[in-house]
């Protein structure tokens, strides 16, 4: 296997696992949702089978608490986000949300493997699309993952300021396809496309 997709293929799954581990944790120490869960097949189930209706919170699970890392800046926090990065398209009807969202991230994941198919993997000046590239779509198959099995998003990072100012929540792999989408924009300015070489007479 070519260095280049053997680098695409441990980066996107590592990302998946702990993106999934993560939100697995999440809903067992935030949300009530395993307190009735004896076995871990029940509490995989629970977290990746049918949802139960909103409750007067907005949200399917129910929360039972947070934890402060910082007290004034940051908390891990049990969110829903039915919509795209930062909550965005969540109040458009689920009718067209979800198959909104699936052509998205269906469209991004093949436009990534168009671009990664173009680099060659041997030159280095290609690193920063390598790894970028490769953060971006596991963050987004992370992400997908989620939708697919429940229709929303497990969110748990909430930066804020004093809670006077807030981020959006955000998870693993928000954090993946952010740091992708940097290195992206670094590649864009460091590797130029290479002037042809003169003909030889």
């Amino acid at each position: 296997m070519p260095r280049k997709y053997l680098i695409l293929l441990v980066v996107t799954l590592v990302l998946l696992v702990l993106d999934q581990w993560t939100k697995y944790a999440v809903v067992g120490e935030l949300t009530t949702r395993f307190d009735e869960a004896q076995t871990t097949g029940e509490r995989l189930k629970a977290m990746y089978g049918e949802p139960p209706p909103l409750g007067v919170d907005g949200r399917h699970f129910r929360s039972k608490r947070s934890i402060d890392l910082s007290e004034s800046f940051l908390r891990l926090r049990y969110e829903e986000n039915p919509g795209a990065a930062w909550g965005m398209f969540r109040n458009l009807p689920a009718s067209t949300r979800g198959p909104l969202f699936h052509v998205v991230s269906i469209g991004a994941v093949l436009l990534i493997g168009y671009y990664f198919t173009k680099l060659t993997g041997t030159d280095p000046a290609e690193k920063w699309a390598l790894w970028g590239l490769s953060l971006v779509l596991g963050g987004a198959l992370g992400n997908y993952i989620d939708r697919v099995a429940r229709g929303f998003v497990v969110d748990f990072i909430q930066a804020h300021w004093m809670d006077k100012a807030y981020w959006p929540s955000f998870n693993v792999a928000d954090m993946a396809i952010c740091v992708g989408v940097g290195l992206l924009v670094i590649d864009a300015f460091v590797r130029k496309e290479r002037p042809a070489e003169p003909a030889r007479t």
